[in-house]
């Protein structure tokens, strides 16, 4: 098994193929679907890398497969489902996370909220078949409900769940997030493969400058990692996650990401003019009144009906 790893700078996002040389079946994890904010803008370059990989190989990939609905960029599975004939697959949890930014993003009324956009939902423990390669999904939610980690031979990939050793592990504070789960998936069912298992993060941010790693074992996150090792304890890990959490600004991309992904990939239809657009909900974590004056916590709940707290 190789595994071709492509990183785009823009969202420090890693996208994998996964491939067998010998009989040519692939599957692609996270892929991205580029996207400029200031003139709301797509791109395919990331989707192109990918393509021109897989010709240049003469790969045929059966699986599109989606660790999670990432809040910090579009993802591009529809558009290389469209190139390359493949499923595209998520966790069979996902309809949590779209029954929540169903009410938050205002999605239209017939949004449906049962996972529907995807090809495939797998379920924790499933296998599936991509010709000589076998998909194992290992459920690791705390940084949404829905996160899959993917075992494919000696290696896991774990999306947002965990990083390089000198980042930690991912955030908890969407709505929907837990930094106890997070701990139990990171701790109980990660840290109990292999130590020889090869795991492939889904970012480098390039903490301190350093160069791009996306690479490293289980036993070695047990030792090293800053935020939870092996002999970290459940109370010390969630008062670190809460408290960093609480200072991190939100994703750049958050609402137009989540938009798209809880949508399995696909854009909004377009209204009436021919246009597409994006929900994005203004002061949603912090609210205000139409002045933009600050109110009350409860006061904003009892209006919306929701509690829009980013630490839900």
């Amino acid at each position: 098994m190789d595994i071709k790893a492509l990183f785009d700078p823009e969202t420090f996002t890693l996208t994998y193929v996964v491939f067998d040389p010998r009989t040519r079946d692939a599957v692609v994890i996270d892929p991205v679907l580029n996207y400029e904010p200031g003139g709301s803008q797509t791109n395919t370059r990331s989707v192109d890398e990918v393509t021109e990989f897989v010709a240049e190989k003469g790969l045929r990939v059966h699986f599109l497969l989606e660790t999670h609905a990432h809040a910090d960029h579009l993802s591009g599975a529809q558009l290389l489902k469209r190139r390359l004939g493949a499923e595209v697959v998520i966790g069979a949890d996902i309809g949590l996370v779209q029954e929540t930014f169903k009410s938050l993003l205002d999605l239209p009324e017939d949004f449906a909220t049962d996972g529907r956009q995807f090809d495939r939902l797998i379920r924790d423990g499933e296998t599936i078949e991509a010709g000589s390669l076998r998909v194992e999904a290992i459920a690791t939610p705390g940084h949404t409900p829905a996160c899959l980690s993917y075992r494919i031979g000696d290696a896991v990939f774990v999306g947002d769940a965990l990083f390089m050793e000198d980042y930690g592990v991912g955030r908890c504070d969407f709505p929907g997030g837990s930094a106890e789960t997070l701990y139990h998936s990171v701790h109980d069912r990660l840290y109990a493969l292999p130590d020889e298992t090869r795991v492939f993060v889904g970012h480098d941010y390039l903490p301190n400058g350093r160069a791009l790693r996306y690479e490293t074992t289980i036993g070695r996150a047990k030792r090293e990692n800053v935020h939870l090792r092996a002999e970290t304890s459940k109370a010390e890990f969630v008062k670190l996650r809460k408290a960093r959490d609480a200072t991190l600004a939100s994703p750049r991309l958050l609402f137009p990401s989540i938009h798209v992904n809880v949508n399995g990939g696909l854009l909004p239809s377009a209204r009436a003019n021919g246009k597409r657009y994006l929900n994005v909900p203004i002061n949603l974590f912090r609210p205000t009144d139409e002045a933009g004056a600050p109110i009350a916590r409860s006061e904003a709940s009892q209006k919306d009906g929701v509690d829009a707290s980013p630490r839900a």
